[in-house]
């Protein structure tokens, strides 16, 4: 792997981390904003909690060594958490700024995923 690759592999994954950790505390925090929001997007309140663990338990797998399959779960459910609210955003017709979060997290999520080194990566020799 070359030294470049690391570098944004790396990155990535630690704003990666970053922006899951801070999201996903905020969702399981009960804020009356947060509430507010996922009202207006049309979710239960129970969906904040699921979302907010996703996330932490997301960051564990992405972060620790070895278990690449996990990891592969943990790239596919950020994938699948960001691609989710942008269409959410767009479904309830939200300003341009309420797709920067999940748009910039979705870009982090495919560059760590992408840039990930060859012992993070799951092979059907492991299976």
């Amino acid at each position: 792997m070359k030294k470049r690759d690391k570098i944004i592999y790396w990155i990535a994954t630690l704003w990666l981390s970053l922006g899951m950790l801070s999201t996903g505390i905020v969702q399981l925090i009960p804020l009356e904003a947060e509430a507010d929001k996922m009202s207006d997007l049309g979710y239960p309140m129970y969906f904040l909690t699921i979302i907010g663990i996703w996330k932490l338990l997301g960051i564990i797998a992405v972060l620790i060594p070895k278990y690449p399959i996990l990891k592969e779960w943990a790239y596919a459910g950020f994938f699948f958490l960001m691609t989710g609210a942008i269409f959410t955003h767009y479904a309830v017709g939200d300003v341009a700024m309420e797709y920067f979060g999940p748009g910039l997290l979705l870009v982090l999520t495919i560059l760590s995923w992408y840039f990930r080194p060859a012992n993070r990566k799951f092979s059907s020799t492991q299976i």
